[in-house]
């Protein structure tokens, strides 16, 4: 094998993987590519030393010269190439994908994703199985295939069934109903295998179910407690079956160890030592993820959820017992988990944080009472999806958590569905803790009852640190509202419960970096502005809160004492190098925040948590094209309102105008009347009477020139002249 590797380097090195961009091709593909050819056949005890005694400059060197070449498909066409593959093909025909399988001295097809690969796998097998004659070296092909092939089988031992199968068991297994197609690709793979060994090799690996470095089908658990959307995590049935399970890395070392030991038997149970059933996995799950909390539902009602399909339960349902005496003894395996996920619980987590990117976000929101502390945080947890830290909130839940443990036993048992659900060393645990709680209630009540309804700091504190503690705060972080609110608050929160001497001499305070805040909001403001802000607010909002006019200016008044000492809160967060981010609400003139929360996501940066669902984006996007369609509907409908007002308003003011028009025209002529009256008075009294005796006399003579003779007439006979 190392003479051919040598004559032809290249193809020595190239491995064909499908989809590189799925769970199980991108964790595989990644391992691949940083593995040396052959360096499984070293112990791993000299693997070691050689690796302590060559520099790194020389292992990096090696690794660039030796390493497998990863090449394949992707199952969504625009998907990113991975950054560890050498090229992708995005392969038109199958006579172009033989040609790139040609050129590969290894073929890798996993069908444990997509049942839509097994044809595929098949047809790759048998097309270069045709070319046998004209292959110059051996071409090994591995099928990547599930235990489920095995999920029929009938026990090894009818009368032990604590016997588990193994390698050479494979002739007897008997694949679930749904998984018919994986044991017939098996089974034709490994007859292709057979007729020229030499020139065209064929192996099976049955991979127990997939987990680490982000989860496969155990993922659904993972989110389901990661999310605490739900206060229990569901088991389907009664959990007692036993699955078979394999560290998706320790999955690719056997891939590793099979490419380069090419073993005699050619069927290979990839399986890790533990034997676990799917309740201790949920249980295991919720602990470290999640509240903690399981509940047993019916098998039927799995296949409600959206995100299970029928594959995954019928994976989650299983019950085998198995181990490999090849991988355990002939292969050399650096395990990453072989005792199994239980076992090795926080460094899956840590991987799985990893690979998902979902990381705490932890803030605080600091400011005096009416700035909107309690409205901007709420804002920040629905952007970020963080929990709604308030230290009333907190006292009533711990209040509530007390008194259920020290109630009696016959009330827990009402809930059938819920029986013999929880971790039983958490219910032991909680057993023998009744006496301390309820002395601990006991103690909080009378503390209570001594400070009209408050408690002192001790206990708040207890409380608070309890709850950033918690699974979830832990998980996605907290929006922490008002509290603490003095310096030494803020350092028996955040401190670690026990310091040595060097912390307890240091400088700088000694802070739980797992329960402390990542960034401080300290929201500033006037008294005339926030007096003002609460004078206009509406009296439902007043009513049952501490923004009466008395107790308003009394709380103000407290917080402005506190945070005009030496060491106020905020000098906490800088002496541990946190320094808080200072926002005057005054100047923004933001009433609805808007502005205000901008820039605290502006500062903070993006979200680190589970981003939106195929579902939740498809129901944004219809509700956003109905608020559109409503949104125009109700602008056109405003549009048309506002002509036809204009219209009745053109209208009413036409018929007011001429209106208004005939009343000045009738009070003209009425003043014009009333103006001529004096001048009627004068001409009937002076110059009608002569001109009338005038004109009289001119119809009587009718002379030639009857104006001439009417001006005559008047001069000669004017009584003035």
């Amino acid at each position: 094998m190392s003479e051919e590797s040598a004559e032809e380097p290249a193809q020595g090195r190239r491995v064909f993987l499908n989809h590189l961009d799925s769970y199980c091709g991108r964790s595989i593909g990644e391992y691949l590519s940083t593995c040396v050819v052959g360096a499984s056949l070293e112990s791993i005890e000299d693997e070691e030393e050689e690796e302590e005694d060559n520099s790194a400059a020389e292992v990096s060197s090696r690794l660039k010269e030796g390493v497998y070449q990863i090449v394949g498909t992707l199952s969504k066409p625009q998907s990113t190439k991975p950054s560890f593959a050498e090229e992708i093909y995005a392969v038109s025909s199958r006579e172009e994908l033989l040609s790139h399988l040609l050129e590969c001295e290894i073929v890798l097809y996993n069908i444990t994703e997509d049942t839509n690969q097994i044809e595929e796998a098949m047809w790759a097998a048998s097309a270069l199985h045709m070319e046998i004659e004209h292959f110059t070296r051996q071409k090994l092909f591995i099928l990547i295939s599930t235990i489920m092939s095995w999920a029929k089988s009938k026990p090894p031992d009818p009368e032990d069934p604590e016997v588990a199968f193994t390698d050479e068991d494979y002739r007897r297994r008997k694949a679930h109903p749904n998984f018919t197609d994986h044991i017939n690709a098996e089974k034709l793979i490994l007859k292709l295998g057979k007729t020229s060994k030499r020139k065209f090799s064929t192996y099976i690996v049955a991979s127990g179910h997939q987990y680490g470095a982000g989860e496969g089908v155990l993922h659904y658990f993972f989110k389901r407690g990661w999310l605490s959307e739900t206060p229990a995590i569901p088991i389907f049935g009664d959990g007692n079956n036993f699955i078979p399970t394999i560290h998706i890395l320790d999955l690719a070392a056997v891939l590793q160890n099979v490419a380069d030991h090419r073993p005699k038997s050619h069927y290979i149970l990839a399986v890790d030592a533990s034997i676990h059933t799917l309740q201790e996995l949920v249980k295991c799950i919720s602990k470290n993820v999640g509240s903690g909390r399981t509940e047993k539902i019916p098998t039927e009602d799995a296949l409600l959820s959206k995100d299970l399909t029928q594959m995954h339960l019928d994976m989650l349902l299983v019950n085998l017992r198995m181990e490999s005496g090849l991988v355990k003894e002939s292969f050399n395996i650096k395990w990453v988990a072989q005792e199994g996920l239980v076992e090795n619980i926080e460094q899956i987590v840590k991987e799985y944080k990893q690979s998902r990117g979902l990381l705490s976000l932890k803030i605080f929101v600091h400011g005096p009472p009416g700035v909107g502390k309690s409205t901007i945080a709420e804002q920040l947890c629905k952007h970020y999806k963080l929990h709604h830290i308030k230290s009333k909130d907190v006292i009533s839940e711990a209040i509530a958590n007390l008194e259920e443990i020290v109630a009696p036993k016959e009330l827990a048992t009402d809930n059938v569905g819920e029986e013999g659900e929880g971790d039983d060393g958490e219910e032991e645990e909680q057993g023998e803790n009744v006496e301390e709680a309820q002395e601990l209630l006991d103690a909080v009540k009378e503390n209570m009852e001594q400070n009209a309804g408050q408690l002192d700091d001790e206990y708040v504190t207890k409380f608070m640190k309890d709850k950033l503690k918690s699974m979830p705060c832990r998980n996605q972080g907290y929006v922490l509202d008002g509290f603490p609110e003095t310096y030494e608050q803020a350092n028996d929160l955040f401190n670690f419960e026990s310091e040595d001497e060097q912390g307890a001499k240091s400088k700088i305070p000694k802070y739980d970096t797992l329960i402390t805040p990542e960034f401080v909001i300290s929201l500033t403001a006037s008294d005339e502005f926030l007096i003002n802000r609460i004078i206009n607010l509406p009296e439902s909002i007043v009513a049952g809160t501490h923004y009466t006019q008395d107790q308003f200016l009394k709380a103000l008044n407290v917080f402005r004492e506190l945070n005009t000492d030496d060491k106020t809160v905020l000098n906490y967060f800088d002496e541990i190098e946190i320094h808080p981010q200072f926002i005057d609400v005054d100047k923004l003139e933001d009433p609805e925040n808007r502005f205000i929360v901008k820039e605290i996501i502006k500062e903070i940066g993006e979200p680190r948590n589970y981003g939106l669902t195929d579902e939740e984006k498809e129901e944004l996007e219809r509700q956003a094209a109905e608020e559109c369609l409503v949104k125009e509907a109700q602008e056109k409908a405003e549009q048309e309102r506002k002509e036809a007002e204009e219209r009745a308003e053109r209208m009413a003011n036409w018929e007011e105008w001429n209106k208004h028009l005939e009343e000045v025209k009738r009070q003209e002529q009425e003043l014009l009347e009333a103006q001529s009256v004096p001048l009627r008075n004068y001409l009937m009294r002076n110059v009608m009477p002569m001109l009338m005796q005038g004109i009289n006399e001119c119809c009587r003579i009718r002379p030639d020139d009857p104006v001439d003779f009417l001006a005559e007439y008047l001069f000669k006979n004017s009584p003035d002249i």
